[in-house]
């Protein structure tokens, strides 16, 4: 745990200096860290961080619609830190952007939903059908191993591009017959009656992993000190929301403005976490090379770019 006099004599020391273009805070004020989240039921731990902000550090969440745009601002330096999908990492990483994930932020979810009542019950069934994937994201590469493993290819389906906010307008609007969306659209989709589960597609070995949390490669070389007092404030925010189940429902409600009754159903499929270790290594390493199978990159990102170090240290810590 980072005691307080080490974290004051860390900002003293210039290791929370703003980087090149940023204002320089003023004497006494305290320190300002950016961090990029989306507005999803995945990335609502940032939600709770200033509850778990030490004194001298303020933590300003900057809200994002896709997971490409909050991996392009730490790229570029406009926010500090991100939360985003492994595939908008891994995306990044492969084309040789200065990106790297530090620790993750969500497990799980996705979930293939089909119109109530339809003939679609299993992911073999989806042959013929309109299916609802926003391209390059995570959901994508899962759902098309899913249906790799169950002699099916995209030749075998209509894909529509649809964003997940909109997917489950479309699935009500009989625009697609099924979609393969992101946690709260699902649970929309169920309570309301409009569409049925047809699969968490979590049975591959890619796992149920999901988003991540990064930063800009220099982040970790010239601000060590910021990436610890991230973590452990990001750490302590995941915690709280995973065991608070009912305190993590009513902030997605404020947040998000969806009704209860469909987050209640949202939340068993969201796993909040910080932990990155070798299985979760070994799973972004499988999604990577399920990318390059699926040309989604042309090659695959160099080592290194999934960096351990901070959350083995916070873990032993």
């Amino acid at each position: 745990m980072i005691r307080r006099r080490t974290l004051l004599a860390g900002l003293g020391a210039g290791l929370l200096a703003p980087l090149p273009g940023r204002a320089v805070r003023a004497q006494g004020a305290p320190v300002t860290i950016r961090m990029g989240s989306l507005k999803l039921i995945h990335s609502i731990a940032p939600s709770f961080y200033e509850r778990f902000t030490p004194e001298g550090v303020r933590v300003e969440v900057v809200p994002f619609e896709s997971p490409t745009e909050c991996k392009n601002a730490v790229v570029t330096k406009s926010v500090d830190f991100g939360t985003f999908g492994i595939a908008a990492a891994t995306l990044g990483a492969a084309a040789g952007e200065p990106i790297a994930v530090i620790a993750s932020t969500c497990n799980r979810g996705m979930a293939v939903i089909a119109k109530k009542d339809s003939d679609i019950r299993a992911i073999k069934d989806l042959r013929g059908k309109r299916v609802a994937i926003w391209p390059g994201s995570t959901q994508e590469v899962f759902v098309l191993e899913r249906m790799r493993m169950e002699g099916l290819s995209v030749k075998d389906i209509t894909p529509v591009r649809v964003s997940f906010s909109e997917m489950h307008i479309a699935l009500a609007r009989g625009d697609v017959d099924a979609y393969v969306g992101a946690e709260p659209g699902p649970g929309v989709s169920l309570a309301s009656g409009v569409g049925q589960l047809v699969e968490y597609p979590y049975g591959t070995e890619m796992g149920a992993l999901n988003m991540v949390f990064g930063a800009h490669r220099d982040t970790l070389a010239e601000r060590p000190d910021v990436v610890r007092t991230m973590l452990e404030i990001h750490r302590k925010a995941s915690d709280f929301a995973a065991g608070n189940r009912e305190a993590m429902i009513a902030m997605a409600v404020a947040k998000l403005g969806q009704k209860r009754e469909a987050l209640e159903l949202s939340a068993p499929n969201v796993e909040l976490t910080w932990k990155l270790g070798p299985t979760e290594v070994q799973q972004a390493r499988a999604y990577a090379e399920h990318m390059l199978v699926l040309k989604q990159i042309k090659r695959l990102p160099e080592p290194g770019f999934i960096d351990t170090r901070f959350v083995d240290a916070m873990r032993g810590a």
